[in-house]
Order: C-alpha cells, then structure tokens, then sequence
C-alpha cells in the first residue's frame, strides 16, 4: 500500500509547466509540515515536495500561493537522476491525486464568513469553471 495524506502550508507559490506531447499542465509545490514534538523536543519541519497533473495542476497555480494552508492526498514515488558533477542525486515526490485547499486568501484562517444575497453572487466570481451560485434553498 502507497498512501499518503498531508497537512501543512505552501513554502512558495506554485510553479507550473506543461508536457511536450500531450501539454498535460504539471504543478509542483513544497509544503512545510511540522513533526509532532515531544516534551522538551526540539521543534522540526519537513518540506515534500508535491507534484500534481492535469486540470487539478492548473487550479493549483491559480488558487494556492505561498502561505496557504493545503491538504494533500496521493502516493509516493521515488527517483534519481545524475547532476552535472556526475553524482547520482536521489528523490522522493508526493504525486497527488487529491489537493484541498484548506484556507483562501481573502479569509483569516479560522474565521468564518456568512453570505448576504448580493454578496453571494460576487463571491463566486473567482470560483473554479462550472461552480456557480444557485438561488434555490436547500431542501433539508
């Protein structure tokens, strides 16, 4: 089983770039995530770094930036490749098949926010295509 589930905030934005072939959009970012600390520990971060594809990929440079609070859930993949000193240079990637976006910009974390008729309309104006607001009440 290759699971992985994570929680942390983007250390820099997102950075996008499309295949040769197919122009299938790659985004890749790294996320800083506290290790959990033991009573008079000493507090440690690690930094794995996230690759995601396709139309996930695209909102991910359009909604995160550095900062933002993120989930992550996807496999782990390793590699190497050899750098220009001919050392062979060892990774490991989380490949995500699911991205969360925890916290929005426009928001402090932890604070909600109720909608007003009018406000509702404008805030879906940012909204990933085929989102749209519904004047319907809910039916339970």
């Amino acid at each position: 089983m290759n699971s992985v589930v994570l929680i942390g905030r983007l250390t820099r934005d997102p950075e996008v770039r499309y295949t040769a072939g197919t122009q299938m959009a790659v985004c890749t970012f790294t996320v800083a995530i506290d290790r959990p600390v033991r009573a008079g520990g000493e507090k440690q971060t690690d930094f794995p770094r996230v690759t995601v594809f396709g139309k996930q990929a695209e909102n991910c440079e359009r909604f995160l930036a550095k900062g933002r609070l993120v989930g992550v859930q996807g496999r782990l993949q390793t590699g190497s490749y050899t750098n220009k000193d001919g050392a062979t240079v060892y990774t490991t990637d989380v490949v995500a098949d699911r991205v969360e976006f925890l916290e929005w910009g426009d928001r402090p974390q932890g604070q909600s926010q109720s909608y007003g008729q009018s406000q509702m309309a404008s805030s879906f104006d940012d909204a990933p295509a085929g989102f749209s607001a519904i004047d319907e009440d809910i039916p339970f």
